[in-house]
């Protein structure tokens, strides 16, 4: 038995000999250009298929995002304008050269694209997108030792956000960005975000009414397409109030008071009184119309309308109270006796109404026209602030 055991140690090197081997290809002496030519042979490189078809093995690729800057939110349209770099990450074990000392990666000319497999991406909720050729296409790709391909682009693109403005302008958006294997099933192209980083901002990015918060990543593969790789990404974006504080909030707030001083104001002075309610009125509607305009017609109530609802219910109000104050004052001014110490014209009164009942009646109505006013001087303000105690409490602390 022993003997046996060393014959084979004997004779197993010698076996190994005979056996043949798949020497790797030498690459040290070609150019990259001969190098190019030959790793992309259409003897031996497709690249209509993925790296891995022949295998039945999905191809793994990575993708990260860059974002240059957030153009702009638009809530009429529901959409976002965003510029971007995507970054593509996957390895063709086609295009591998091991045995190559001169570089470690090579760089592809744009028009190099069309000889190497890519992936399919696309945008799920895009609608509308640009590619920038200013000077030269801004494309990118590189190959490595090992097969991996790296290839970058820069896209201008619209994209689609289903916004709810319940709280509006007090809201938070969550607009997502939507990528998709258009082709290839998850059996031959699987998505994912890179490992590190999966996307990245300029320092100095700012947006023009909102605050971006943060980013959350989703595998999406269960939402939308279950048989297609999809990977997702939603954009927090908080909505910033500074606009809104000095262009409708104030504004408004001093309309309100303006329609006060109509209290403070005789109530003899009809033309000065009516001018200042039907202006303060007018005026509010204006605001209140500019406010909606570049608004969706929403079938639900925003918190911007119910601040527009009480600001011009406020002024209505304050123009009505004349109204009643003037009634009340014209029926004592209607009774020429009011004031006289002499005793009026019997057979120009009612026969049923006694002198000191007609006087009580046109006192009462005089005094109540100007006691409405003083009362109206403090209820109206403090009804006011009571209203936007709730309104800020309501939709800036309860969610």
């Amino acid at each position: 038995m022993m003997s046996t055991y060393r014959a084979w140690l004997v004779m197993f090197p010698a076996l190994l000999t005979t056996l043949p081997r798949a020497t790797p290809q030498v690459h040290n002496g070609l150019s990259r250009r001969e190098l190019l030519d030959q790793i992309l042979k259409k003897s031996t490189y497709d690249p209509r298929i993925p790296p891995d078809y022949e295998r039945d093995e999905p191809t793994n690729v990575t993708l990260q995002i860059h974002i240059l800057s957030f153009d702009s939110i638009n809530e009429g349209s529901m959409d976002y304008s965003i510029n971007i770099y995507l970054r593509e990450k996957w390895t063709d074990s086609r295009l591998a050269f091991m045995n190559y000392t001169k570089s470690d990666w090579l760089e592809l000319d744009t028009r190099m694209l069309d000889h190497v497999w890519v992936p399919d991406v696309y945008f799920q909720n895009e609608k509308k997108a640009a590619f920038h050729n200013v000077t030269v296409p801004n494309r990118l790709i590189h190959l490595y030792r090992n097969g991996t391909v790296n290839y970058s682009l820069r896209l201008s693109m619209t994209l689609s956000c289903h916004m709810f403005l319940a709280r509006y302008p007090m809201d938070s958006q969550s607009c997502p960005i939507i990528i998709q294997s258009y082709t290839y099933t998850t059996d031959n192209v699987v998505f994912a975000w890179s490992p590190y980083n999966p996307i990245t901002t300029n320092t100095n990015m700012e947006l023009p009414q909102f605050n971006f918060q943060k980013y959350e990543i989703v595998d999406c593969r269960d939402v939308y397409e279950k048989r297609f790789a999809c990977i997702m990404a939603n954009f927090k974006l908080k909505r910033d109030m500074g606009y809104f504080i000095l262009q409708v909030y104030v504004p408004s707030v001093l309309i309100v008071i303006l329609s006060w001083i109509s209290f403070w104001i005789d109530i003899g002075a009809v033309p000065a009184r009516i001018s200042l309610g039907v202006l303060t009125v007018l005026t509010m509607t204006t605001q209140s119309s500019g406010a909606q305009s570049s608004l969706p017609r929403v079938s639900y109530v925003k918190a911007i309308d119910v601040w527009m609802s009480i600001c011009l219910f406020f002024v209505f109000t304050a123009l009505l109270e004349y109204a009643y104050v003037n009634v009340q004052s014209r029926r004592a001014q209607n009774h020429p006796e009011r004031f006289k110490t002499k005793k009026p014209d019997m057979s120009k009164l009612p026969p049923s109404e006694s002198d000191n009942e007609i006087t009580t009646k046109v006192r009462k109505s005089f005094l109540a026209a100007r006691q409405l006013d003083k009362y109206s001087r403090w209820i109206f303000p403090v009804a006011f602030i009571v209203f936007n105690i709730m309104y800020w409490c309501i939709y800036l602390h309860v969610e």
